[in-house]
């Protein structure tokens, strides 16, 4: 039985995946959910890696997912764990010795939401919009859960560079939101080619597809299993 860890973005609530983890295990896998201490300045990086690999514990044939800034994170556990593949979901995708703090001048992100806001005939204000770019596709009762579940993310984990050295060699997909206005599909179309060589799938819904399309985000994650041993 395949157990896919699941690695929260910014804020680091492991409530983020509630809807998928009985998608998951309606499809006869395990679904581990992470809370990371994103609220805690006294964490980077390498303590979300702990935090991810002690919750784990003696499981094993894992699938590492991660959302947005989960990216930084679920490498390093791949490094400490038997991985069968990662997957990378509306995900920030690092490079060796870039900070998570760098990561966005870099990859010229600030431009590609302006350009796909013009193109969607929306406009950003000096302080945007992030509820905008967020939650535009989630019911309302989850809309007002989220806010609930919200939670301050601490600067720590983007002060330094990111410490690997490469891509960990374990088989890795790449899955865009085709509705995505915070990291826009052409934007991550162009990175993950650029940093991984990969050319991402698609699929309907915005930047918390986990939220809002969980039997899809669920379907796609159990298909990917049949593309590696």
């Amino acid at each position: 039985m395949t157990t896919f860890v699941l690695v929260p973005g910014a804020g680091g609530a492991a409530w983020y995946w509630h809807r998928l983890v009985p998608e998951l295990r309606g499809r006869g896998h395990d679904a581990l959910a992470v809370d990371l201490p994103a609220d805690d300045d006294t964490a980077g990086l390498t303590e979300y890696a702990d935090t991810v690999v002690q919750a784990v514990g003696d499981r094993t044939d894992l699938v590492l997912v991660a959302s947005s800034m989960g990216a930084y994170t679920a490498p390093l556990v791949a490094e400490r764990l038997p991985t069968r593949m990662i997957v990378l979901v509306n995900a920030m995708i690092p490079t060796a010795g870039e900070s998570a703090g760098e990561w966005w001048a870099n990859t010229g992100h600030e431009q590609a939401r302006r350009e796909q806001a013009e193109r969607d005939g929306r406009t950003i204000g000096a302080d945007d919009d992030l509820a905008d770019a967020f939650i535009h596709d989630l019911p309302p009762d989850l809309v007002a859960e989220s806010v609930r579940h919200a939670r301050d993310q601490s600067g720590t984990p983007f002060q330094k560079p990111w410490p690997l050295p490469a891509w960990p060699e374990v088989p890795t997909r790449v899955l865009a939101g085709r509705d995505d206005r915070f990291f826009p599909v052409e934007f991550q179309r162009r990175v993950a080619r650029w940093r991984l060589g990969i050319v991402p799938d698609e699929m309907p819904g915005g930047h918390l597809v986990a939220l809002s399309r969980p039997a899809e985000l669920a379907d796609r994650l159990v298909d990917y299993l049949r593309t590696v041993p």
